[in-house]
């Protein structure tokens, strides 16, 4: 079969990742996932596919409009493509875990596929790696994810990170206490989420003090609280402040370096969190580098934990320099080589004698070739 042009387009928002970059991701993954497991999160390696109940059990239920499916022809069952692992390793810790001493640190690193993608993220099979505190109540353990997801960052060359924490439980609390329910709620929390001032008033038709107050309140995270603690709220959004307020001070004692901003109203993406969220940001970074915050798992456990965006990690991380590359010409030493690499070179070996070693390693960019026992510039 002759191939042609064609058989190489790919679908909307798939695409080859080519060298040097699918190296760079896979050294960028590992190093992110050394750093999680020097504070005890384990790796696990859920399944790329599953039966749809399981996928859409607890948070998963979330990602119900962006998974793939497909009927498996095994088991006459539908099936799904996963879209989110942390529902994935939720799972795991309920089922095949249930049995293991709380809190449970666990990690992660695999791809995700959607439906579809958005203006901000085209692309619709996405790497993913993060960590999951499973079964841990409190600020300490809100305050672990978030340092643990902004050390594994900087461990891999990202700094000055601003983490923008958010609490999802506060907005629906607001929109009970104004008498809001099922689509007029969700209209009012988009609204918000989009700081619409204008939509929140036609919305309630009525006064609109305390949404104006609100929609007041964002930026560092020092003045954003306190111009929150001065707002007359409903006990259960009240409640809500102040385990945000617990939350902030918990990771400026674990991390005094970390920049802290505040958007009480921030929610999209957030939907099955039950207690604060947050987002990463980098100046380096065109977009979130990652989000994560408490939910519930499973089985039922309280738990906090966190997803990077590998597409956008590695954008945001300086270009790696070129590592040194030899043309070893046909018939050249075992041994020589061996020592080459073990010095950090990368060889390329030639296979048949050459008539031009230099221009043979150049067609093969390489920047040095072996003249006897030494390396000599193209």
């Amino acid at each position: 079969m002759t191939f042609v042009k064609e058989d190489a387009l790919l679908p909307e928002g798939f695409r080859d990742l080519l060298p040097p970059d699918a190296g760079r991701e896979a050294v960028v993954v590992e190093g992110l996932m050394g750093s999680f497991a020097r504070y005890g999160y384990d790796r696990v390696k859920p399944p790329l596919m599953e039966f749809e109940t399981s996928l859409l059990t607890g948070a998963g239920a979330a990602m119900s409009a962006h998974i793939f499916r497909l009927m498996d022809p095994v088991s006459q069952r539908m099936m799904g493509l996963r879209a989110d692992m942390t529902p994935q390793v939720a799972r795991i810790a309920a089922a095949r875990l249930a049995g293991v001493a709380r809190p449970l640190r666990l990690s992660y690193a695999g791809q995700v596929l959607r439906v579809r993608g958005t203006a901000l993220q085209p692309g619709r099979q996405l790497g993913q790696v993060g960590a999951e505190l499973i079964g841990a109540e409190g600020p300490a353990a809100d305050a672990e994810a978030i340092v643990v997801a902004a050390e594994g960052l900087a461990s891999v060359g990202i700094g000055a990170i601003t983490v923008d924490l958010n609490i999802a439980t506060l907005v629906p609390a607001v929109a009970a206490s104004l008498g809001l329910a099922g689509d007029k709620a969700a209209a009012l929390t988009l609204a918000l989420d989009r700081r619409d001032a204008g939509e929140c008033r036609r919305l309630l038709g009525r006064d609109v003090a305390l949404i104006d107050r609100l929609l007041a309140v964002s930026g560092e995270a020092g003045a954003a609280l306190k111009a929150l603690a001065t707002i007359d709220l409903p006990a259960d959004a009240a409640a809500s402040r102040e385990e945000l307020v617990a939350v902030v001070d918990a990771v400026r004692r674990a991390a005094p370096e970390l920049t802290l901003t505040v958007d009480p109203l921030e929610h999209r993406g957030f939907e099955y969190h039950t207690g604060v969220g947050f987002s990463l940001f980098a100046p380096s970074a065109r977009g979130e580098l990652g989000r994560g915050g408490r939910y519930l798992s499973a089985a039922g456990d309280p738990s906090t934990g966190f997803s990077l965006y590998l597409d956008a990690v590695l954008q945001a991380l300086p270009a790696a320099a070129r590592m040194r590359r030899i043309y070893l010409p046909a018939g050249s030493d075992r041994a020589k080589g061996a020592a080459l690499r073990a010095d950090g070179w990368i060889t390329v070996a030639g296979l048949a004698p050459s008539r031009d070693n230099a221009a043979e390693a150049k067609r093969l960019g390489c920047d040095h070739w072996l003249d006897g026992d030494r390396p000599l510039p193209v």
